[in-house]
This record gives C-alpha cells, sequence and structure tokens, in this order.
C-alpha cells in the first residue's frame, strides 16, 4: 500500500511516499480503507524531530486521525463494524496511508450528513478544546484568550466558549481576514500574535488557552487575572523558556496558575461520548469545521510547508 515515512527528521521534503505492506489488525484492533486524514501540528513538531527522545525514528509513518470504512476486524471485535463510515485515532502514527488499523475503542461511528472531510477535521481537535477549557475551570461570564487561534483547536475552543456563554473571548492570530473569520465563529476580541491591539483590555484574563509555547509564553502568563489560569495544549512555536515559572512566582500573591493537558488522561469513553456529541451538533450546523485546504495524500510535504510557513487556517485533509 501507499503510505508517507519520514525519511528525515527536519524539513517537509524529508517526507516520502512509499509502498510498504498492509497492516493486519490485532485481537480488538480494525482496519480501515482511509479516505480522509487529519493533518495535526503535531504531525509537524514531530516531523521536525522535536520529538526524537520519545521514541519516534526515520522511517516513521504520521499522523493519529483518519476517516474511512472497516474493513476488517480482529480477533474478539464485533463484526458489526465491518462497512461501516468511522472516526478513528490510530495512536502516534500511521495515518498517512491507504490503510490503518485502530484499536475499537478508538473508533467512532460517523453520523449522516457529517463528511469524512469535516470529521477529520473536528475529530481530535474538538475534544481537546473541549476538555482543555474543562481543565482550565472556565465558567460563564468568565474571559477567555486563545493563543493561537488559528489552528483546529483554537477554532473548535472559540466555537464551544461562546456556545458555553463566556464573556470576553480574545483571540491572537496574524491578520486581520483571519480576525475576521474568527469573529464570525464567536471571538470578540481580535489581537495580533504578540497579544496587542483591539479594542478592549488585552489582560486580565480568566482564562487562557495556549496552543503556541514558544519564547513569548512568560508574557502571556502576565496578562492573566487574579486567579487567572494558563492551560497549554501545545507547543507549535517551540518549547517554553526553561524559566517561564518564574513569572508565576514574580506574582505570587495574585495565585495565577499554569497547567499542561493532553487528551491522554482522559478515559476513551469521555472522550467518545464528546466526540459523538461534537459530531451530531456538526452534521446539524451547530458547530463548524473549518477546513483550509483538500490535497492528495502524495502533497502531505506541500501541506507541511504551508503549516510551517504559517498559511493555515483550520486544518489541511489529505484524501484519496
Amino acid at each position: 500500500m501507499k503510505a508517507v515515512s519520514i525519511r528525515v527528521f527536519g524539513e517537509p521534503d524529508g517526507m516520502a511516499v512509499i509502498d510498504v505492506p498492509p497492516p493486519r489488525p490485532a485481537a480488538g484492533q480494525v482496519l480501515i480503507e482511509v479516505g480522509t486524514i487529519g493533518v495535526g501540528g503535531v504531525d509537524a513538531v514531530i516531523r521536525r524531530g522535536t520529538l526524537s527522545g520519545y521514541g519516534f525514528r526515520e522511517g516513521f509513518i504520521p499522523g493519529s486521525e483518519v476517516a474511512g470504512q472497516v474493513v476488517a476486524a480482529g480477533d474478539g471485535v464485533d463484526a458489526s463494524w465491518i462497512g461501516r463510515s468511522v472516526w478513528a485515532f490510530t495512536g502516534t502514527g500511521g495515518a498517512y496511508a491507504e490503510l490503518a488499523v485502530a484499536r475499537v475503542e478508538d473508533v467512532t461511528p460517523l453520523p449522516e450528513g457529517l463528511s469524512p472531510i469535516d470529521a477529520v477535521a473536528l475529530g481530535s481537535a474538538g475534544p481537546v478544546a473541549h476538555f482543555a477549557l474543562a481543565h482550565g475551570r472556565i465558567s460563564s461570564g468568565e474571559s477567555l484568550l486563545v493563543r493561537g487561534a488559528a489552528g483546529s483547536i483554537g477554532i473548535m475552543a472559540v466555537q464551544l466558549a461562546a456556545l458555553g456563554g463566556s464573556g470576553a473571548i480574545a483571540v491572537t492570530t496574524s491578520s486581520p481576514e483571519r480576525g475576521k473569520r474568527l469573529r464570525e465563529l464567536g471571538a470578540t476580541v481580535v489581537l495580533d500574535r504578540a497579544g496587542n491591539g483591539g479594542t478592549a483590555p488585552v489582560d486580565g484574563f480568566d482564562v487562557i488557552l495556549d496552543v503556541v509555547g514558544g519564547q513569548q509564553m512568560p508574557s502571556f502568563l502576565d496578562r492573566l487575572a487574579d486567579n487567572g489560569r494558563m492551560v497549554a495544549v501545545g507547543v507549535v512555536g517551540g518549547h517554553p523558556p526553561a524559566d517561564f515559572g518564574m513569572e508565576l512566582l514574580r506574582t505570587f500573591q495574585r495565585s495565577r496558575s499554569f497547567a499542561t493537558f493532553s487528551l491522554n488522561t482522559v478515559p476513551t469513553s469521555e472522550r467518545n461520548r464528546i466526540r459523538a456529541e461534537q459530531f451530531a451538533a456538526a452534521a446539524e450546523g451547530n458547530l463548524h469545521a473549518v477546513v483550509h485546504d483538500v490535497l492528495p495524500l502524495a502533497d502531505a510535504a506541500e501541506a507541511h510547508r504551508r503549516m510551517d510557513a504559517g498559511e493555515v487556517f483550520g486544518r489541511i485533509v489529505l484524501t484519496f
């Protein structure tokens, strides 16, 4: 089968389409004929070699979410899954391929009215945004800043916060055009990437959801209100300075806090429940998947080039 492999960590050109043996479903797994693949920020982080210390090796097939049709089932899996259209989490890799395997507990059926393209724009990002907001203990009327709002997680966080009755919903983004689109999705204050601009206060936020990380993270900690909470859900801009926590100690008396969040800490049954609810809401038009472009699998490197250049609003989807 065709798959995309990371031959050399670093630039997007280090990826190539290769022929590999098709996977077989082990006990508790299903085999999926892939129709669409979600291209996520973590894919780019892995490709750059940033996480090479976590066991990733050259030859790795990236990607973690697909939509397609179940074509085989491993031992212990109900045969009624075969033939169903599903979204699936494939683990830390293996999605950039014609066939992929997933644990049956990591598979969610697609409701009628939801396209496979929209499914891979929502399937991971939606639950991450939902549980990250919950991790920040945001409540109705509290103010929120989403740092890096143009990605799929940020876009979902904006929509969910608006639906949940948050107060001011500020976003950082790179252009007025993106700011306009984020306002249409529920943002009320648009700031530049440094967190400046807008017509409302640019600090004193109850919750900051940070997808970016990077060297500027300490300056955003200082935008928290008393008892404010920052939740980091990604480091697409690189790791923060090693001493970034000193900003919290410097303002000790303001009781600010910092936390990380990974969907890995949420029970699978809860992830699936929220994902199914969000899929149903999207099928009914109450949540909106934002797809930047749909490209063939052979253009995976181009998808990563666009992400590296900061051109992507929403998610790029690979297809066959």
